[in-house]
């Protein structure tokens, strides 16, 4: 049986280099923020003919508006959000539109605020705050009768936590080289990976807690890392066959999803990975209390 527990601080070295990855690419690169997250104008059109999106979005991309955002309304008109417009690029941008669809009316025209946008960074701080709240709760429930069952919890936040850290670090890299933008489909990337990589974690836990009954006066580590090898294929068969899908649609759908694609691509990857060499094997150091391992000044003060 491989012993997988027995090179956990291996796994824990990796992991530290790959969060210092992330690190450096987001201090070099950052987030460049989509309309979503910054000021903007919306504006609502309807033209005489009728417009195919495609087209649509074709030309403002020609026109120099890449990252617009198209939406339809129910009878039919385009809504349009873009960075802040100036009168002159106002007049440019109606000017492409007329010369590639004709004469259109404009029916709206409204700028999105700094505070709506500062607003909606806080409902995601939020959401993510309740949803990590809400999982650790859960867990504790759901493992209520195991010994010391917050640290199931805990354990899948901090891998949680980890596989957040990897999809910001490895899209700021991603999103340097192509100048891509932040926007709501990265956030909704970013919670459909916390649930996803939380069911994961939760899989390998419930399989410890079954061969923790089964398998009385048995050492814990031991417990878990055959819990691993028993659930690892499961977990990657499910892993790998979700990526090709994922890699399908990133083939031949349009570009207005590829943040959430990208986002969700690297989230799978990073959540197999933590659910195996991280939230499992932190469960062991917390139970052999081999915290010194990873700040030895801790060790020597308790001697001294």
């Amino acid at each position: 049986m491989y012993n997988i527990i027995g090179k956990r601080f291996q796994f824990f070295a990796l992991s530290g280099l790959l969060v210092l990855v992330c690190i450096v690419a987001l201090a070099v690169f950052g987030l460049k923020p989509g309309i979503e997250f910054s000021s903007g104008s919306l504006v609502t059109i309807s033209f005489e003919q009728d417009v195919d999106i495609g087209d649509l979005r074709q030309v403002l991309s020609s026109a120099g508006y890449p990252g617009a955002i198209i939406q339809t309304t129910s009878n039919g008109d385009f809504q349009i959000r873009t960075v802040t417009l100036t009168d002159s690029a106002r007049d440019d941008l109606r000017q492409a539109l007329t010369n590639r669809f004709g004469p259109y009316t404009e029916s709206g025209s409204t700028s999105i605020e700094s505070t709506v946008s500062r607003q909606t960074v806080r409902t995601v701080i939020i959401a993510m705050g309740v949803a990590a709240l809400g999982i650790i709760l859960y867990i504790t429930y759901a493992f209520r009768k195991m010994p010391n069952p917050l640290r199931y919890g805990t354990c899948g936040i901090i891998a949680m936590a980890f596989d957040v850290v990897m999809v910001i670090g490895f899209f700021s890299l991603i999103a340097g080289f192509l100048n891509w933008e932040i926007n709501l489909m990265f956030i909704t990337g970013v919670l459909a990976v916390i649930g996803y990589s939380i069911n994961d974690k939760i899989v390998v836990f419930d399989r410890i807690r079954e061969n923790t009954r089964r398998m009385v006066g048995v050492d814990f580590a031991t417990i878990v890392n055959r819990s691993i090898v028993e659930t690892i294929t499961r977990s990657l068969i499910t892993s790998i066959t979700t990526l090709f899908t994922i890699i399908a649609l990133m083939l031949f759908v349009s570009s207005t999803i590829m943040n959430f694609l990208v986002t969700l691509f690297i989230g799978i990857i990073a959540g197999t990975y933590s659910s195996i060499m991280i939230a499992t094997p932190l469960l062991v150091i917390w139970q052999n209390k081999e915290w010194h391992r990873f700040l030895p000044w801790l060790n020597r003060s308790a001697k001294s």
